[in-house]
């Protein structure tokens, strides 16, 4: 059976004027309109299709694939609003997502990018949009272990850093004083559970914890000194924002590697900068 609201694999059942019609199952045939159909598609062939509703309430499917789909976190461009019924957003599809009036938080306008849920109105069986976030985030106490790699999206800046949304599930939030460049909301990144509290709440952090962190960190180093003459223009006072851009790490990690390469004796200090130190091997572990 055909699901809206995500990608379908159909398969053709007949041709028309109009396009190609699809076997829904229980939905019926599905209109695959003329101008969305690919140049060898025929009879018996399965295609890829996003399935919504027309401006008819009609079922219709679609070869173009959304940025988001039902169930999906996304930041979208407001293209339209209509005082009566809500704002437009751009989705990557020809007819724009509504974003409901009571669905809004605070003022939209076109132009603005927003953090959204897309999902399925149950009431209208329609595709909506919702900047009410929460609602969909789940409550009970999280599952994740300290330590775990998760994925993440930006949704909103706070006094204390950036609210994220974890592994499409829960919110987390990473402490501003750990961020070594901005994060603006809508982007996708992965991070590290840093601690799950007694109260559910989950702090974040972009850097695996410990010896995981610092080894591969370590070895990268070396690999960017052998291939720069043995010699980095980095080091201890490096800015943080320079480190992150170049290395990916916040300075914290970055200067327990460096700690790790002087205690082994592969590179020395040479203020500003760090070098290859040739005369020392890798200790033997």
């Amino acid at each position: 059976m055909a699901e809206l609201g995500k990608m379908n694999r159909l398969p053709v059942v007949r041709d028309s004027v109009q396009g190609l019609y699809l076997d829904g199952g229980e939905a019926g045939e599905i209109l695959l309109p003329r101008r969305f159909v690919p140049p060898t598609a025929g009879l018996d062939d399965v295609l890829e299709v996003f399935v919504h509703r027309d401006s008819e309430d009609r079922l219709v499917a679609t070869t173009q694939r959304p940025l988001a789909m039902d169930g999906d976190f996304a930041a979208l461009d407001v293209v339209a609003w209509n005082p009566g019924i809500g704002a437009f957003l751009a989705w990557g599809l020809d007819k724009d997502l509504l974003l409901p009036m009571n669905e809004q938080v605070g003022y939209v306008a076109p132009g603005d990018r927003i953090v959204v849920r897309v999902y399925v109105d149950r009431r209208s069986d329609r595709m909506a949009a919702s900047m009410r976030l929460d609602r969909f985030l789940d409550r009970t106490p999280p599952y994740f272990d300290n330590g775990q790699k998760v994925s993440l999206m930006i949704a909103s800046e706070t006094d204390l850093g950036c609210k994220a949304i974890v592994e499409n599930t829960h919110w987390g939030l990473l402490y501003r004083t750990a961020l070594a460049f901005p994060l603006v909301p809508g982007q996708k990144l992965e991070g590290y559970v840093q601690m799950v509290r007694p109260d559910g709440k989950i702090d974040l952090t972009l850097d695996p914890a410990g010896y995981q962190r610092v080894k591969p960190l370590a070895e990268q180093i070396l690999e960017m000194l052998k291939a720069q003459d043995g010699y980095l223009p980095y080091d201890d006072n490096s800015p943080p924002e320079e480190i992150r851009d170049v290395f990916q790490t916040s300075k914290k990690a970055f200067k327990q590697a460096l700690g790790a390469l002087f205690r082994d004796r592969r590179i020395r200090f040479e203020s500003p900068g760090i070098r290859l130190n040739p005369h020392n091997p890798p200790k033997r572990r």
